[in-house]
């Protein structure tokens, strides 16, 4: 490799080898090889080194493990199996793998994997040649036998080798390809992309985490409506997030409607935006992201066409939050991040109802209760969700959630809106009852907690006689 490419990685892979340098004094010592490989090295010449690093090396996981341990302030073990150990030192997350080829049988969803015996056999096996460079250490030289810095360079992202038999040994490659176009830019060369769409169906022997976690990095990409539409029009999408490409509804010359596909990609367009510029400023929000990627979802399953040409979606977004649930469930996400993005989902209409500000104080008490932790995402979300090109209906829309936000701040000062609780709790309630502990609590808690939203603070006195008087106009068993 050249003198310059070498010179462009090294900067920024300096304080990582001076970090590990213990390591590699061990590996030489022993007469192993040792590189830095993919990912890192791909940043540091991008000049956005990380701390995370990858190495291979002709060791077995066995003796990595007994080479590593004495200079390792943790280990693990968890992918030993495949050939990986893992170590934490000096502030660096550090895997160290074995040469291997990984390859996926036409059943299996498991990789199975063979280690292997050289370095360039390890390169020629990665998933693209922006990943197939290498820092052999402890000499520093670069090894780039598949031209990965002209194609990053170039911005292209291709692979080693024929890219059927890179996605082949592993399909899910074809997303991480779309992950790249999110994360840095690149663009997939056309040889690339037509092995993507003629091997679409493949990813279908993926498991589902492995599917989300690289769906999950996609999002948090800084351009991910890219990676997207590469996953729309390679035909992945429909194998993993169907929803997406059946927003793009036909529109015919008598029923003329807003493309809800391109739509939703403009509304998370805006969510991102919106992280940092509306208040508090957030870092990349995965929930907000999900949430406004599948907001209409609902859509094509309730679409009506009305008398005169008109076309409506009416309780879509109620329909919506269920398919999500059904979505992310399918994808293995945990309950909290359904919840949340679900949520959002279905409360992303709410806003509509407010208007000019007729809402009186209680339903802005509800809506902040409804909302609970979502809330400032909330107002993200419905603050993107306003696409309209007529310039006057937008400033409308944002000058009337402005005042709703105001209302909601105003309410809070007044009366911690944010912890929404009755004034009462469960153990006053059976003392002022002079009830057990069961089902009549509940509903009782429930009453006053409606009260507090209808009425706002009233006091624990004035509480107390409204929960009497309810109390005593229910049936009697």
């Amino acid at each position: 490799m050249t003198t310059a490419a070498t010179a462009r990685v090294r900067p920024g892979l300096a304080p990582a080898v001076q970090a590990i340098m213990p390591i590699v004094e061990a590996f030489e010592l022993a007469g192993l090889q040792l590189a830095l490989v993919g990912g890192c090295v791909r940043d540091a010449a991008l000049g956005r080194p990380g701390s995370d690093l990858d190495l291979t090396t002709d060791a077995r996981p066995d003796r990595i493990k007994e080479l590593v341990a004495p200079h390792a302030e943790a280990l693990w073990e968890t992918g030993i199996r495949f050939g990986t150990v893992g170590l934490q030192r000096a502030g660096y997350q550090v895997e160290i793998t074995t040469y291997r080829a990984e390859s996926y049988d036409l059943d299996s969803r498991k990789p199975e994997v063979a280690f292997g015996e050289e370095l360039d056999e390890d390169l020629r096996r990665r998933d693209f040649t922006v990943n197939s460079m290498a820092v052999e250490l402890p000499a520093g030289g670069l090894l780039d036998p598949h031209g990965g810095m002209a194609d990053l360079v170039s911005g292209l992202l291709r692979t080693p080798g024929a890219p059927e038999e890179s996605f082949g040994d592993d399909p899910l490659r074809m997303l991480r390809a779309a992950r790249f176009v999110s994360q840095l830019g690149l663009r997939i060369d056309a040889g690339t992309r037509s092995a993507m769409v003629a091997m679409a169906g493949r990813i279908d022997i993926v498991s589902p985490e492995r599917i989300r976690d690289e769906l999950v990095k996609l999002m948090m990409g800084a351009d991910p409506v890219a990676g997207l539409r590469v996953l729309v029009d390679t035909g992945l999408a429909e194998r993993i997030l169907p929803e997406l490409p059946a927003l793009s509804l036909e529109i015919d010359e008598h029923h003329h409607h807003k493309d809800v596909y391109e739509h939703t990609l403009r509304v998370l367009e805006q969510s991102i935006v919106l992280e940092t510029a509306h208040e508090p400023a957030i870092g990349p929000d995965f929930a907000l992201r999900f949430a406004a990627l599948l907001h209409d979802i609902g859509k094509p399953r309730t679409r009506r066409f009305t008398d005169g040409g008109g076309v409506s979606f009416h309780h879509h977004e109620v329909v919506g939050a269920k398919m999500t649930r059904k979505r992310m469930r399918a994808l293995r996400f945990s309950n909290d991040q359904i919840d949340e993005v679900s949520r959002l989902v279905e409360l992303h209409l709410r806003f509509h109802g407010y208007g000019g500000g007729e809402w009186t104080d209680s339903a802005v008490r509800r809506y902040v209760r409804d909302a609970g932790p979502q809330l400032s995402r909330l107002h993200k979300l419905t603050r993107a969700d306003c696409t309209t090109r007529n310039r006057r209906k937008a400033e409308a829309l944002q000058r009337s959630y402005d005042s709703l936000e105001s209302r909601i701040s105003d309410l809070e000062e007044q009366e911690e809106l944010a912890a929404m609780r009755p004034e009462l709790d469960g153990a006053q309630i059976m003392e002022i009852l002079a009830i057990p502990a069961g089902p009549d609590v509940g509903r009782a808690y429930r009453f006053l907690l409606d009260l507090r939203l209808d009425r706002g603070i009233l006091g624990e006195s004035a509480a107390a006689d409204a929960l009497r008087t309810w109390w005593e106009s229910q049936p009697s068993e």
